[in-house]
């Protein structure tokens, strides 16, 4: 729906009307994204940069010590998040927001899959500070994990099927036109 409408104008300022496009949507969802991706960034990287004992216990998936995997995770999704929040590029952002939720995806099965039941310490130490059990943030992050998977893949399928339906295949590098 397009809201037509002549610009408001005032002595001091002038307004145009809200146009609801096929940008905004993506365009919120990355920015969320890049808001959790910042979130839980700077929970690892500060958890990591500690001394608990947890971070000298080694990872059963990855074969390195917890510490040193949440250091480069955080970095990993400081570096999403930052492309989320400053380039034009929208498929870069939401295939590298799909790629991270993948990797989490797949981390998470082979956690499964070795019948780890601890809870993800996603969030290291943030959920001591924040007075919050580590189950209820396991949850909270499960939930936040199918909301990164299933947003950023719906949009990229979204995007594809808009370029396939009005011809203009783009290129996931080229800046998004202006709106």
């Amino acid at each position: 729906m397009v809201i037509m409408a002549e610009p408001l104008t005032t002595a001091s300022f002038e307004v145009e009307a809200w146009e609801p496009g096929r940008r905004q949507v993506p365009q919120l969802f990355i920015l969320s994204a890049g808001a959790v991706l910042i979130t839980t960034a700077v929970a690892k990287v500060w958890s990591a940069l500690g001394n608990s004992k947890f971070l000298e216990v080694v990872d059963p998936i990855v074969g390195i010590k917890f510490g040193h995997l949440m250091l480069a995770v955080g970095l990993a999704e400081l570096v999403t998040a930052l492309v989320c929040f400053f380039s034009k590029r929208q498929t870069l952002a939401l295939a590298l927001v799909a790629w991270i939720s993948t990797n989490f995806v797949g981390y998470r099965l082979g956690l499964w899959w070795l019948d780890w039941h601890r809870p993800c310490s996603c969030l290291g130490n943030l959920t001591d500070a924040l007075h919050i059990s580590p189950q209820v943030a396991n949850n909270f992050m499960k939930a936040v994990l199918g909301y990164l998977l299933v947003g950023s893949y719906g949009l990229l399928a979204w995007k594809w099927l808009q370029e396939r339906r009005t011809g203009t295949a783009g290129n996931m590098l080229d800046p998004a036109p202006n709106p």
